[in-house]
């Protein structure tokens, strides 16, 4: 773990209840940032890092947070692309979801029941959607559920997630749709992207299976429909993702997560991340208190990846070079350390990775020792 140096934790545990302990971490004037399917995807990526954890838990805004550390991080869409992308899913559950069940294959639907999932907080739309799906498993028709709210216990603490529609079959199967807005050309997307979606998408099956256990005939698809629009055009396009791999990692991460909770208690007394009351200073240190993992692939996932990276580079880390490199070198776990090593100032020889070390060094230094030996003229005999 590249946490950095006074990143310990108290040794004498708060008793305060989780809710209010979270609560002062964020601030109790500050409304929580809800944990979405994206970020849980990232968090489950990367369960080892108690920083994203304690602060995903919390719902502090780790982009306000970032700012204020004076390490911004370029994520977030543009307003045209929010307006596009939300104009995009609008047309696929236009005509009461019977565009949508065409791109699943039903041509023509005899009927399709689009039931209001709106209630009074996310308790409330959380029940109401477990209602509507064993009320449409029960009737044995086509239904589309448009944004239901699902629950997901992750590290002790309950988390909402909204996917963007699941569709009832007749036979009780369930299947989640993910709509996103980046082309699919010539029948095939960005594989970048369409992996992206598909960790998101896992995350929404894992959540509908707590709710499928509890219902008579229900199954959950381990496929999801990717709906994108087709080659340049706003035409909607689908293609069934088999996501049974993502949910696999996915499940095996997030079980690995220790308590937010018990990292929340393990801090020292007054720390907040209040990024409104506190000044950067004390946000710094705050941060600091909380180990972290950093890796090159928290660069495209996490808002504190920047302020990260540098910690992890001042103390040496071998992190920053990748978690690859990470498992190679075993017990050097600097970077100073490392160039010991191979130079046989330190290390033990007989450990693999010193000795892969040296030969390295070696064979550099005859590379250059050649390089420097000049060559000998041949002149031309004419």
């Amino acid at each position: 773990m590249s946490a950095s140096p006074d990143s310990g934790l108290s040794r004498t545990p708060r008793t305060t209840p989780p809710r209010q302990l979270l609560a002062e971490l964020r601030g109790p004037a500050v409304v929580p940032r809800p944990l979405d399917a994206r970020a849980l995807a990232a968090l489950a990526a990367n369960p080892g890092c108690k920083r994203r954890a304690v602060l995903d838990g919390a719902g502090v805004d780790k982009s306000a947070l970032a700012a204020k550390l004076g390490s911004p991080a370029p994520f977030g869409q543009s307003q045209f692309a929010i307006v596009r992308g939300n104009s995009f899913e609008a047309k696929v559950k236009a005509d009461g979801g019977r565009e949508l069940l065409r791109l699943i294959g039903v041509e023509e639907p005899v009927e399709v029941s689009v039931p209001d999932l709106a209630a009074a907080g996310p308790e409330g739309r959380v029940a109401r959607t477990a209602l509507a799906l064993r009320e449409a498993t029960g009737a044995g028709a086509w239904t589309l559920l448009d944004h239901p709210l699902l629950a997901l216990e992750v590290a002790g603490s309950p988390v909402h997630l909204e996917p963007d529609a699941v569709v009832v079959h007749p036979d009780g199967g369930w299947t989640v749709v993910e709509i996103k807005s980046f082309p699919m050309i010539d029948g095939s997307a960005d594989a970048a992207k369409v992996g992206a979606a598909a960790r998101q998408a896992a995350v929404y099956v894992l959540a509908l299976e707590r709710v499928a256990a509890r219902t008579e005939g229900a199954r959950v698809a381990q496929s999801v429909l990717l709906v994108c629009p087709k080659d340049f055009s706003n035409v909607p396009t689908a293609s069934v993702v088999d996501v049974r791999k993502q949910r696999s990692v996915t499940r095996r991460q997030l079980d690995r997560l220790t308590r937010i909770d018990e990292i929340a208690r393990a801090l020292p007394e007054g720390i907040s991340f209040d990024v409104v009351e506190r000044t950067a200073e004390e946000l710094t240190a705050a941060v600091e208190c909380v180990p972290h993992q950093y890796a090159p692939e928290c660069l495209a996932a996490c808002e504190l990846a920047f302020h990260c990276r540098a910690r992890s580079r001042e103390a040496g880390a071998v992190e920053t070079l990748g978690r690859s490199v990470r498992g190679e070198l075993g017990g050097l776990t600097t970077v100073g350390a490392v160039l010991a090593a191979a130079r046989g100032e330190e290390g033990d020889p007989e450990d693999p990775a010193v000795a892969a070390l040296r030969r390295a060094r070696a064979l550099r230094e005859e590379a250059l020792a050649s390089a420097r030996t000049p060559r000998e003229v041949v002149e031309c005999p004419c």
